[in-house]
């Protein structure tokens, strides 16, 4: 363990240097991402001028629910996918080959290489709405609401980045496909719309079958106390569950990967 951390802060400063190279590129890439929030935001301004609610979900609960997918998106982005969703590539050019032999667990290398310092802004801004929404819905935040809100925020991020690096080691099979990580970001734009505008089964499925309510929705509706701690539990226990699934998925795959040198 005190191996990996090591090599864990030699990739972080390793990346935090090379952002740091190109200082104008690290400021115009956290320029756009911070632009991107600021035309969301307004979407949902748009959306809010005519109701004051849809489907039970005020504008402040709708920013909250944007802001939880800012967050995990900025917790995500930043520290893991950056460099999972260069695997696809690295199986197509056959540089899979150099994690698998060095003396380091290899999904650890697939997952931690690089850093996108450039999402902290997204992740800052994200924090910055959720406070101000919470504000401005008269939210009554308690110690245990928003105890139970960080932890599902956490239990999320590790659900949707073993989701992520499930979706990317499938390349181990398809090879030629560049653009899995859509797929990805497909997870959490639905993510970014509150569960209850689906109905019967589909509401069912995304509670409970892909659990991507529990990706911002309900850690929205428990930090607003619509539901209980026990939430949060079972977040923590589908995180667990997938990264188990993932790390499994991963050692399965690598049985069946033909390496650039055989």
């Amino acid at each position: 363990m005190k191996r990996l951390l090591r090599v864990y802060k030699q990739f972080f400063l390793s990346s935090l240097q090379r952002e740091m190279e190109f200082r104008a590129n690290f400021a115009a890439k956290v320029a756009q991402n911070l632009i991107w929030v600021i035309v969301f935001a307004l979407l949902l301004e748009v959306i809010f001028r005519n109701t004051t609610s849809i489907r039970g979900w005020t504008k402040a609960d709708a920013y909250l629910l944007s802001a939880t997918c800012f967050i995990i998106e900025g917790l995500v982005s930043a520290f893991l996918s950056a460099s999972t969703v260069e695997i696809p590539q690295k199986v197509r050019q056959g540089t899979l080959d150099f994690d698998l032999i060095k003396p380091v667990d290899s999904q650890f290398l697939a997952c931690t290489r690089k850093f996108n310092f450039d999402q902290l802004g997204t992740l800052a801004v994200g924090i910055l709405i959720a406070w101000v929404a919470a504000r401005a819905g008269n939210y009554e935040v308690t110690a245990a609401s928003l105890g139970s809100y960080a932890l599902l925020v956490f239990s999320a991020s590790a659900l949707y980045a073993a989701l992520l690096l499930i979706l990317m080691t499938t390349a181990i099979w398809f090879v030629r496909v560049d653009n899995l990580w859509v797929l990805g970001e497909l997870a959490l734009d639905v993510a970014r719309y509150p569960v209850d505008i689906f109905t019967g089964a589909a509401k069912v499925v995304l509670t409970y079958g892909i659990p991507l309510a529990l990706i911002a929705s309900v850690p929205v509706e428990v930090l607003g106390s619509k539901k209980g701690i026990d939430w949060a539990l079972l977040s923590l226990s589908w995180a667990v569950a997938m990264l188990l699934f993932a790390r499994w998925f991963w050692r399965f795959a690598l049985r069946h990967y033909t390496s650039a040198s055989s």
